[in-house]
């Protein structure tokens, strides 16, 4: 009875590692009752509805980002690359390109700059923060010389209908507190999907987390190691494109300086889901957890009267706590 009962009682012992992803977790709940108790709005679909179609792109982009920062590595292009696809994408609707060859191009344009910087990485041996600062600043510099100016999207362009209201789900009498859904949430969902059982049911997702706890090590067992970074960053910069192609479609214009800081809104949502930020460990779904809890921040500081440059110092100051979590967890596994 003793062994049984023991058994039992390590079979539900929480792993220090998870621990900051429970943390993310535990923050998120807390400051939807915050939300709701002092406001009243936030424990409401149709809150949730806005939460989630509004931010569908930074849950893309931060499962983007678990990619490279599960191997010790970053990309700090994904911002550029939604504005290189942004713009190239609403000049060609503009030309009266189909919406359907204009995703095809902004996906393939994402995926040549992270061709690229799997090449400046593996090629020419390249820190991953080097090769992806280059290719941010290409992408951002190319931008800017197709246009300076707010591009909209023309009218009736089949494209928009991405990020759209979207299907009601529940209709509800109350005004601002239906549950809807639109495509833009669904391509989210398929991407933490898709994301998942690659990183965690796949030869490629089993390589990903060796690199993070030791490429030498990873090389010596065999591993497809300079294979698996380019499909890191391939992977990275195509879901970077389908941030772009579900936010524009949102908000219906681009601009050469749309995805400034996202890079870093990526990162901040990786670190708070728990992803060590030297590689090795992390879940796709706490990615999603900590996009939501820095797509709360926005709404949650607004309404307590928090300037909009001070949320930053929020997002910082998150981040701050999360790493030396991260560290007082590693500290406590070594000893």
């Amino acid at each position: 009875m003793m062994k049984k009962s023991a058994s039992r009682q390590a079979g539900f012992r929480l792993s220090p590692r998870a621990i900051p992803t429970v943390a993310a977790v535990v923050i998120f709940l807390l400051m939807l009752i915050m939300g709701q108790v002092l406001f009243g709005t936030y424990i409401r679909l149709g809150f949730m509805s806005s939460l989630f179609m509004d931010h569908a792109y930074l849950v893309i982009l931060a499962v983007a980002m678990t990619f490279p920062i599960l191997t010790g590595g970053i990309d700090l292009s994904v911002g550029a690359i939604v504005a290189i696809t942004g713009v190239v994408g609403v000049k060609l609707m503009i030309a009266g390109v189909p919406a359907g060859l204009v995703i095809v191009i902004m996906i393939a344009i994402g995926a040549v700059f992270g061709l690229l910087a799997g090449v400046l990485i593996e090629e020419f041996n390249m820190q991953p923060f080097i090769a992806t600062l280059s290719t941010m600043f290409l992408a951002r510099g190319i931008a800017s010389i197709i246009s300076t100016d707010s591009l909209n999207m023309p009218q009736n362009n089949n494209f928009s209908w991405i990020g759209g209201e979207g299907l009601k789900i529940i209709d509800n009498p109350k005004i601002s507190n239906d549950l809807s859904l639109n495509f833009g949430v669904i391509v989210a969902l398929v991407v933490v999907a898709v994301s998942y059982v690659i990183l965690h049911k796949t030869r490629t997702g089993r390589t990903i987390y060796a690199i993070g706890g030791s490429r030498s090590s990873a090389e010596l067992m065999g591993l497809p190691v300079k294979r698996t970074q380019y499909v890191i960053y391939l992977t990275s910069a195509v879901l970077a494109s389908i941030a772009s192609i579900v936010y524009v479609a949102g908000i219906g214009s681009a601009k050469n300086t749309m995805g400034v800081g996202w890079e870093l809104d990526a990162v901040a949502a990786v670190v708070i889901g728990g992803t060590l930020i030297t590689g090795g460990y992390g879940y796709v779904l706490g990615s999603v957890i900590g996009a939501l809890v820095r797509s709360i921040i926005d709404p949650l500081t607004s309404d307590f009267g928090v300037p909009a440059e001070a949320v930053t110092i929020v997002v910082g100051l998150m981040i701050l706590v999360f790493v030396i979590l991260q560290r007082l967890v590693t500290f406590v596994r070594k000893e």
